[in-house]
């Protein structure tokens, strides 16, 4: 392998027409500049300059060898103001991963966010399952990833770099006209006669409804298997069951329900963004951790 300095030193001298010259620009001694030179020649295996008593003559490998050395040292300069650009936020890509129930939250608020400052970066979101998003990470699909757990089923802290951006309640969800309607807390003890709209059984909010209820001393009794957030929201609205919901899956709830905090009688989970462990991160993915964490503490105060 050519040294690249030494090549762009041959092209220095050859440009200014002597050793000294070229030394007195670079800052370098005549003699230093002459031991560079000759061993890049023991590189190429043959001579690159020819010592004259007016100076230097490049030989024809000298020239050929010099030229690539303005390329390459264009290049060089080309990548280094490249790289300025990526680390100012001029430009680059950044993947972020995410799941439903934080797209109307906080995923909404940080992409407006970082966008507007950082025109030039290239956002791609993609939205998953838990499982995905984890797989994503790992394969390098996703740069940064928002990820979810309980108590019961945490995420794995040596698997993957975690920023805990805020806990996120379990909150009840009960129709207008309910006689809990107007509270602006409720006990989980003290829905035991209640009838229950859920998520399929192996979702983990029906895992949650399940603890809670266990926790407070009763089963719940099931009246609708809902497919989503908005499907239950809509049979809770017409009086079928009351139900459990994240906050941030009804941060922009049904006009006829109301969420009503459950304080500690339910369990909250942790909404993380993560990033595989081993990876430096690049200046975007930075850029983004600040953007959620600065949203995730003004959606907590809200």
């Amino acid at each position: 392998m050519l040294d690249v300095r030494r090549m762009a030193l041959l092209a220095a001298v050859i440009d200014s027409g002597s050793m000294t010259a070229a030394a007195e620009a670079l800052s370098y001694t005549t003699s230093a500049v002459s031991q560079q030179l000759s061993r890049l020649e023991k590189e190429v295996g043959q001579p690159l300059l020819q010592r004259q008593p007016r100076g230097i003559v490049p030989t024809e490998a000298g020239l050929v060898l010099a030229d690539h050395a303005r390329r390459i040292t264009r290049q060089l300069a080309a990548a280094e103001a490249d790289l300025a650009q990526v680390a100012g936020l001029r430009r680059g890509r950044l993947t972020v991963g995410t799941f439903p129930t934080v797209g109307g939250s906080l995923l909404a608020l940080a992409v407006s966010r970082f966008r507007t400052a950082h025109p030039g970066v290239r956002l791609t979101v993609r939205s998953a399952r838990l499982e995905r998003l984890t797989e994503m990470l790992d394969s390098g699909e996703a740069d940064l990833s928002l990820l979810w757990d309980y108590a019961w089923n945490r995420v794995d802290p040596e698997a993957y770099a975690l920023t805990h951006l805020l806990d996120d309640p379990t909150m009840l969800v009960v129709s207008a006209d309910h006689p809990l309607a107007d509270r602006k807390r409720v006990d989980m003890a003290d829905l035991a006669a209640e009838e229950w709209v859920v998520r399929e059984p192996d979702h983990p909010v029906a895992e949650v409804l399940d603890r809670s209820c266990r926790a407070a001393g009763f089963s719940p009794r099931i009246a609708f298997h809902a497919n989503d957030y908005q499907e239950a929201q809509a049979m809770v609205s017409v009086g079928l069951g009351i139900a459990l919901a994240p906050r941030t899956a009804v941060t922009n709830p049904h006009p006829d329900v109301r969420v009503i905090s459950l304080g500690k009688s339910a369990p909250a989970r942790r909404i993380l963004l993560a990033r595989r462990r081993e990876r430096v991160p690049a200046p975007a993915e930075a850029a983004m951790v600040r953007v959620f964490t600065d949203v995730a503490r003004a959606y907590q105060r809200s």
